[in-house]
């Protein structure tokens, strides 16, 4: 079967957006105001990719080349009249090319990542419940984000390590390689390690002050 390839405006940030996921987003640079502005009149998502090289503002930075499609939930302006946006994650997709419009728009061509499916393995159950906790203290923010599947759904493994990538305290370059993982349940390994980790360093931390 031939992969269909899409041209995007794609916005370099330096922070990683998984499917699901929230990004509130600022918007004063006159290339994303206008790019904001096609979206929501086209009602067309837009590429999130963390940057690899480069800033969010200024020239067109170089971005990792696996994102995540963003789709436009909210707007509005905050208190000093610049637009701000609610997106959510949508689908993954990789850059296959790249280009620089007349505007500095950074556009690129890419091909959609179809997510693998899997329910979650008995063995990473408490992720999903820590992913559950997490989030319902940050109702606010998930208010766009679908209600987390049942544990046994085919899509449990994937929503539950997005959640959990975005939400533990993980560096970006770590962050970037679980959203280029194609495996969700590989994805639960690497979590489930990180979050070992992160409970031995606890106990050790207890342990020198006690």
């Amino acid at each position: 079967m031939r992969t269909v390839k899409n041209e995007i405006p794609v916005f370099p940030l330096g922070t990683v957006l998984f499917p699901g996921g929230p990004l509130p987003l600022r918007i004063f640079e006159p290339r994303y105001l206008d790019m904001v502005s096609d979206c929501l009149r086209s009602e067309r998502p837009f590429g999130v990719c963390l940057i690899r090289t480069g800033k969010e503002v200024g020239e067109p930075a170089e971005p990792h080349r696996t994102g995540t499609l963003a789709r436009i939930a909210d707007w509005g302006k905050d208190d000093r009249g610049i637009l701000t946006i609610e997106a959510a994650g949508a689908t993954r997709f990789r850059l296959v090319e790249t280009r620089i419009a007349p505007d500095r728009l950074l556009l690129g061509t890419c091909e959609p990542v179809e997510e693998e499916r899997a329910a979650i393995p008995a063995a990473y159950r408490p992720l999903a419940r820590l992913a559950r906790t997490l989030i319902g203290r940050l109702e606010t923010r998930y208010r766009h984000v679908p209600a987390p599947p049942p544990e046994d759904s085919p899509d449990a493994a994937a929503w539950t390590g997005f959640r959990l990538a975005e939400l533990l305290p993980i560096p970006m370059p770590h962050r970037q390689h679980l959203l280029e993982l194609d495996d969700p349940v590989a994805r639960l390994r690497r979590i489930d390690q990180v979050v070992a980790l992160m409970a031995e360093a606890a106990r050790s931390d207890e342990s020198e002050s006690g």
